[in-house]
């Protein structure tokens, strides 16, 4: 019996027609003219980085041991290994991205050390550039520049002496016994990733139709967590669920099945890969039942790994009208694609931010834009883009609304 992705059956598992492969050979073509794919040399030049990083935490990792007095026996199999996470492990990066990297070290570690020692590690390295220990942020980080390449690393403890190389991230264990909630967040980016990736059907097929989604969702600007709108990981939740119920769908159908399926979306139910298994370890989870104030998101995209998350907190009901325009454009101009009246690139045309936004004022010494936003409404919904600390909403008379 086939394998069923997901939580219900697929909705078509017709096979692809000369027309649907036609259809993708477009899209790729018209992708490609966007620069979005990274050439051979670039690929390989990210994989050496994270290698040499690698190499350098097992090092660290060591010279850590022997200040401590570590037991030789420990030592030598301290382990010590990274895990790329994000847009870069699911293979949908684009050209110029950053890598972001989980690195796990033994549970007889102070966190503290990766933000000092290792941290010092890093700035002594001649390809290192704009280092910089994040500690106190939600998911605490070290970002840098490794000739050119801008890399987020985050760092969690494992409960046990060593760090095997066939270590299994996916297994819930692994945050059974983690005490320090900073480190089940750090552990959750890559578990999510991978978990997006073992949960589709045809991963090639997922990630050209996840570049697809990104480039559209970056032209239109509705590509930001920071912003109240979605972030990448939001995105491709979003486009592993259309894998699951089209499984054997060409990209082309999944990015038009896409904006079918969510231009008729019925918000807030929410978006699910997985039933994720319910463990009792004590830690936050979304949870609409046990958790009041997760009733009230507006349009939940929930991750697929335990402590399950809402990827999408942050959107607002302006950025949701927002979204769900965009969502209905872009369905519409594929309708057009498909009837041979448009081509893929009008789904990726920019958006006229002047046309889009009825107002826009600015205050150069704060750094703040506000802009007022036609809809269909009947009186503008109105957004605006600001500092990293700022977030509010202004309505139509230009009064604040918080």
């Amino acid at each position: 019996m086939p394998r069923t992705y997901g939580l219900t059956g697929p909705i078509s598992e017709d096979l692809p027609e000369e027309e649907n492969l036609i259809q993708t050979r477009k899209l790729l073509d018209t992708m490609k003219s966007y620069n979005v794919y990274e050439n051979n040399l670039e690929l390989e030049n990210r994989e050496r980085v994270v290698k040499r990083l690698e190499s350098l935490f097992r090092d660290w990792l060591k010279e850590m041991c022997i200040e401590m007095n570590v037991p030789k026996v420990v030592t030598e199999k301290v382990g010590g290994k990274i895990f790329p996470f994000g847009s870069y492990h699911l293979g949908v990066h684009s050209k110029g991205a950053d890598i972001d990297a989980l690195c796990v070290g033994p549970g007889f570690l102070e966190r503290k050390a990766f933000f000092t020692s290792f941290f010092a590690k890093l700035k002594a390295q001649k390809e290192v550039k704009d280092i910089q220990a994040i500690e106190e942020a939600y998911v605490p980080v070290i970002t840098l520049s490794w000739e050119g390449i801008q890399i987020d690393l985050v760092f969690a403890l494992l409960p046990q002496r060593s760090v095997p190389d066939n270590l299994d991230l996916l297994n819930n264990s692994i945050v059974k016994n983690v005490v320090d909630a900073r480190c089940v967040r750090s552990f959750n980016g890559y578990r999510v990733t991978e978990e997006i990736l073992r949960l589709v059907p045809n991963v090639l097929n997922f990630r050209v139709a996840l570049r697809a989604i990104k480039l559209w969702a970056k032209q239109r600007n509705i590509y930001s967590n920071k912003l109240g709108f979605l972030g990448g990981v939001s995105w491709a939740i979003m486009v592993a669920r259309i894998c699951q119920v089209y499984p054997n769908a060409t990209a082309s159908t999944l990015v038009i099945k896409f904006f079918k399926i969510f231009s008729m979306w019925v918000w807030p139910i929410p978006i699910r890969l997985i039933e994720v298994e319910k463990c009792t370890y004590n830690l936050p989870f979304w949870d609409t039942k046990v958790n009041r104030c997760d009733r009230y998101h507006l349009m939940p995209i929930i991750t697929p790994a335990y402590p399950q998350q809402n990827t999408s907190v942050s959107v607002s009901r302006s950025t949701f009208a927002i979204l769900n325009e965009e969502i209905h454009r872009g369905h519409a101009i594929c309708l057009e694609i498909e009837q041979k009246k448009a081509k893929w690139s009008e789904l990726f045309e920019p958006t006229d931010f002047f046309k889009k936004y009825q107002y826009v004022l600015r205050h150069v010494k704060m750094k703040i834009d506000i802009a007022t936003h036609r809809t269909q409404l009947s009186s503008p919904i109105s957004l605006y883009f600001t500092t990293h600390r700022c977030f509010a909403l202004v309505s139509s008379d230009c009064s604040f609304v918080l």
